[in-house]
């Protein structure tokens, strides 16, 4: 029998979303992406959750991604331990501190998108458990705080250690203000976070 068009599958309506955030994404100009990151470090920075936190578990931001680059700096200002991750080979997450711009090196991998990471020691995956606050990345969030994640599993292997290990962080997606929309289509692993972050505001979730 054929699937109902009106109700496709939750992985082939994720697939969807995804492509058409990415290609929203892929036609921002690069001014539009940085006054977007200058605004966005402005508005995450000022988070009772960030604020809070003494360990920050953060990423760099990549292409036309929300830039995170403005509020790492900013949070070290602050005096926050930031973690950053490492990409594993089984696309797991290691963690290592995040020491200013030129602790960062490009991490090649074939066929993989080209990624920026702490040249630090390596903590082990985890470190992300002694973090106050997690920074996620994210295509899109709903009115319910469930995340659109770009659908490698890293951050879900990620959610699930830190319940596994009974830690319970502040989850805060950063995104593009047009990406707060009306649905995310939701699997029994997804986990809602607590606060988006976008250049206009910030909202926060009853999680």
């Amino acid at each position: 029998m054929a699937e109902n068009q009106e109700n496709p599958p939750v992985p082939s309506a994720k697939t969807a979303l995804r492509r058409e955030r990415l290609a929203a994404r892929r036609a921002l100009s690069p001014e539009a992406c940085r006054a977007a990151a200058t605004a966005l470090a402005v508005r995450a920075a000022a988070l009772p959750e960030l604020a809070g936190a003494a360990t920050v578990a953060a990423y760099v931001s990549v292409g036309t991604e929300p830039g995170t680059r403005e509020l790492l700096d900013a949070l070290r200002a602050a005096g926050k331990r930031v973690l950053l991750p490492l990409l594993l080979p089984d696309d797991d997450l290691d963690w290592a501190l995040y020491e200013g711009p030129a602790s960062l090196a490009p991490a090649g991998r074939p066929g993989r998108m080209r990624l920026l990471e702490p040249t630090g020691p390596a903590l082990g995956p985890d470190a992300v458990t002694t973090a106050g606050a997690v920074l996620l990345p994210g295509l899109a969030v709903d009115a319910r705080g469930m995340r659109l994640g770009r659908g490698g599993g890293s951050y879900d292997r990620v959610l699930a250690r830190l319940e596994r290990a009974g830690a319970h962080p502040a989850l805060v997606v950063l995104l593009y203000d047009d990406e707060v929309v009306a649905r995310v289509p939701e699997e029994p692993h997804d986990h809602p976070v607590r606060a988006v972050a976008t250049p206009s505001g910030v909202r926060r979730f009853g999680v």
